[in-house]
């Protein structure tokens, strides 16, 4: 009998829903006050609580559904894969967004099996293609928020296009312990293409769109 919980086909832990749900609630935490301006401006979290919930839909979800794309494949190609958070590094969000910057590694899906460099590969762009799927669904709300003049939902959908494309395209930087190093290492190609995409997109709605809080 399981102790888990099964979510959508797939087996989730005690352990890991609570360490997801952890870092769902600290990273739209720092980002809340990363977009607020930093430790100065966090009052304003009580006075625009709004800006709270934009977070956690846009970031905290951005980051969320970028491990569970991980696990998900993972679990495809027939591996034991639980998510785990690192609470030091989700401690060093909240204080980085205090001094007005933001870094954010909430933790990582760790799974164990044999696996050839295809299929880690195809693990390790799950998450990059995941934002870049996500940015693609928070459109319609930017869209429909600016031509209704619905001001709230149109920053919601700013928020979730720009982060989801930043994240797609910053952890396909081939370095360290991010998903480019991994996808490069499968397939040049498929690493350049969605890379060079993400990229591109990124500059390309921070330019057209911008990234600023309105209600």
């Amino acid at each position: 009998m399981s102790l888990g919980y099964r979510i959508a086909g797939y087996e989730f832990s005690p352990t890991e829903v609570r360490d997801l749900l952890v870092a769902w609630l600290a990273l739209g935490v720092a980002f809340a006050i990363f977009f607020a301006g930093g430790g100065p401006n966090i009052a304003t979290l009580i006075f625009v609580p709004q800006l709270l919930v934009v977070s956690l839909l846009t970031a905290g979800v951005a980051f969320l559904l970028h491990e569970v794309a991980h696990k998900v494949v993972a679990v495809h190609y027939g591996q034991l894969a639980e998510f785990r958070a690192d609470y030091s590094m989700l401690f060093l969000a909240i204080m980085s967004a205090l001094i007005g910057f933001i870094f954010a590694a909430p933790g990582a899906v760790h799974h164990r099996g044999y696996l050839n460099e295809r299929e880690h590969g195809h693990i390790a762009i799950a998450g990059p293609v995941t934002n870049l799927l996500l940015a693609a669904v928070f459109l319609p709300a930017y869209l429909g928020g600016t031509a209704l003049s619905v001001d709230l939902l149109a920053t919601l959908g700013r928020f979730g296009i720009i982060i989801n494309l930043f994240l797609a395209a910053f952890n396909l930087v081939p370095y360290g312990p991010l998903d480019g190093k991994t996808v490069k290492r499968w397939s040049t190609p498929v690493w350049l293409g969605t890379f060079l995409l993400s990229a591109l997109l990124t500059v390309g709605s921070m330019l057209s769109i911008g990234l600023s809080f309105r209600i």
